[in-house]
């Protein structure tokens, strides 16, 4: 299985202290608020647009967090703010690679999903790696690929970063109905993706 990120929505006293600290433009504050969420933001951004150009999507994610920070009133919700930040960011760079493949042939090798969408490169090996495990790593992004960008935005969040359906439903700003049906189509398309390479049990 893929390592999942832990997410905890709830925002302690010592957090919320950063936050506020942050708010106020103490760049130490600040820096530990990125070490505590940049990889959760390079995960599900990794997820997303794949490797092109992550490093360069992170940083613009907590760009926007920095200047952003001052106008957020309520720290409890800073964690369903950044990931719509992030999801923004993603969206974003959706939109231009889609503006640059009318341009610009890409190679036929690139992996790309049934609606023109965002390529994935596989996953990148950790170290010293279960080869069964990469294996399945790689499988689960190429699933990813065949999906639409918003079908497979819910399954990231929801089953690869264990965000529940309501936040999901904050950070989209969709109904939660939207939510289920597409975590339920997403699913199921990947479920059948997996189990015709042989892979059972999942999602």
């Amino acid at each position: 299985m893929l390592v999942k990120p832990l997410v905890n929505p709830a925002v302690g006293e010592n957090e919320a202290s950063i936050i506020q600290q942050s708010q106020q433009g103490d760049a130490e504050a600040f820096r530990q608020l990125y070490r505590r969420y940049q990889a959760k933001v390079r995960s599900t951004l990794y997820q997303l647009c794949g490797q092109h150009q992550l490093d360069d999507l992170v940083q613009e994610v907590f760009f926007k967090v920095w200047k952003g920070l001052p106008k957020l009133r309520n720290h409890n919700f800073f964690a369903t703010w950044l990931y719509r930040i992030t999801w923004n960011v993603a969206q974003d760079a959706r939109k231009q690679l889609g503006r640059s493949r009318q341009r610009i042939h890409q190679p036929s090798s690139a992996l790309a999903d049934n609606e023109g969408e965002i390529s994935l490169q596989l996953s990148r090996p950790e170290d010293s790696p279960d080869l069964l495990q990469l294996h399945y790593q790689d499988l689960v992004q190429q699933g990813l690929a065949t999906l639409s960008f918003e079908h497979r935005t819910v399954l990231v969040l929801h089953d690869l970063e264990d965000l529940p359906q309501k936040t999901i439903a904050e950070v989209l700003n969709l109904p939660g109905g939207t939510i289920k049906s597409r975590l339920f189509y997403a699913r199921r398309a990947m479920r059948e993706f997996l189990q015709q390479q042989g892979v059972q049990d999942v999602f």
